[in-house]
């Protein structure tokens, strides 16, 4: 059954005193003991559903540890869903062979239950002995993505977890809402579709039919210094090289994944803006088959971020679709004259026939979305057309421009 719940996840620091970490990091352990007890006897007895488990673990648990029903019973369904995740993988391929699944991690999931998120940004946990309450570190300039999560009562908050790594604990809050109906579905049949055109590129890793860019260059800047510099460690082949080169790769990915979230919202903003049913993007497959490997980067950064405006986009209710990519950069949008002289340099477009003249990537971008126009947003009941957006207005497939009403 298909979840029917849009699922984010805020991650904040706990700011724990000393005993309280000591209390935390007890309470982990007997979790682990708790979910190991389930773990074994369900894979003895076969067993995989949680309600059949919890009734024969659970005398045993609370003799074993002094966590408290709820953690019991949250222990018990980490437990079954590992064990359940196990067997289909069995069943999927008879000759896997299979173990036990162990719990070694130190995690443990909090419900409404057992965790209080307060007003004040404090929370109170659970634990083997008394509650703690203790702050949650959030960003002291109000713009962290966490608080549209944290002051929007139409997020709801649901199972969260808390981690210990680095020395430090981190507690994963939980939230969801009902996904909402695309906005193509609560259009009338006669109302038009309007679809948001992106093209993927390097020196401009996004470009829409709104005459969007967002510049590459500091991307690639900054890639090539960390390659630069990963280069010259590797060369040194010292542990402690190799541990830097790790924690390089930690940052650079960390980076990399800002620039395109912030990339991917803008995106979805333009949508929004220039009310767009659809989101366009060139089928990422194609750029894999065509890209030489000097490229990787650009590839997975590319694929990061569709991933991105997907996930974004479908808390709007907009749908993304993609369409083939061939000769975008090249196809005139005005008269549709296809041509490899028409794209003069990287980022120059001269159509040979009609002289249109425009960005090479602001051209892909409207073929993009023209492309998935001309496709047929239409069914055989629909009497709206579908248009392109873009900056002054929109554009049909027999290129009617419409430009949009001011004042």
């Amino acid at each position: 059954m298909a979840d029917e719940y849009l699922r984010r996840t805020a991650i904040t620091r706990l700011v724990l005193a000393d005993e309280q970490q000591e209390l935390l990091e007890e309470t982990i352990s007997q979790w682990k003991t708790a979910c190991n007890v389930g773990s074994r006897i369900g894979w003895e007895a076969d067993e995989t559903r949680a309600t059949v488990l919890q009734g024969m673990v659970y005398d045993e648990i609370r003799s074993r540890t002094d966590l408290g029903s709820q953690h019991v019973v949250l222990a018990v369904r980490q437990a079954a869903a590992a064990l359940e995740g196990t067997a289909e993988i069995e069943a999927a391929d008879e000759n896997y062979e299979v173990s036990r699944p162990t719990f070694t991690s130190d995690t443990i999931t909090y419900d409404t239950r057992s965790m209080t998120l307060f007003d004040d940004e404090t929370v109170s946990l659970a634990t083997t002995d008394d509650r703690i309450r203790c702050d949650i570190g959030l960003p002291s300039d109000e713009e962290g993505y966490q608080f549209q999560y944290l002051r929007d009562d139409g997020w709801e908050i649901t199972e969260s977890t808390v981690s210990k790594r680095d020395g430090g604990y981190y507690l994963h809050i939980g939230f969801r809402k009902p996904k909402p109906t695309p906005r193509a579905e609560k259009m009338s049949d006669d109302e038009d579709r309007t679809v948001l055109g992106v093209d993927l590129g390097i020196v401009n890793i996004a470009t829409t039919s709104t005459a969007y860019f967002a510049s590459g260059r500091e991307l690639r800047h900054r890639h090539r210094e960390f390659e630069r510099v990963r280069s010259n460690l590797y060369e040194t082949g010292t542990q402690s090289a190799y541990r830097t080169v790790r924690r390089m790769s930690g940052r650079e990915s960390r980076y990399v994944r800002d620039v395109l979230h912030r990339v991917a919202n803008d995106i979805v903003e333009e949508a929004l803006t220039y009310d767009c049913e659809y989101i366009a993007f060139e089928n990422l497959k194609h750029i894999r088959d065509r890209a030489p490997p000097v490229k990787q980067f650009h590839q997975w950064a590319h694929r990061q971020l569709v991933d991105l405006v997907e996930y974004k986009a479908k808390a709007e209710g907009i749908r993304v679709e993609f369409v083939s990519p061939e000769n975008t950069s090249r196809r005139c949008p005005g008269c549709n004259h296809t041509c490899r002289r028409n794209r003069k340099t990287q980022s120059e477009f001269e159509c040979e026939q009609c002289g249109e003249t425009a960005n090479a990537d602001y051209v892909a971008a409207k073929n993009v979305g023209l492309r998935f126009v001309r496709r047929g947003l239409q069914s055989s009941r629909r009497t709206g057309d579908s248009q392109l957006a873009l900056k002054s207005g929109t554009v049909t497939p027999n290129r009617a421009f419409t430009p949009y009403a001011t004042g």
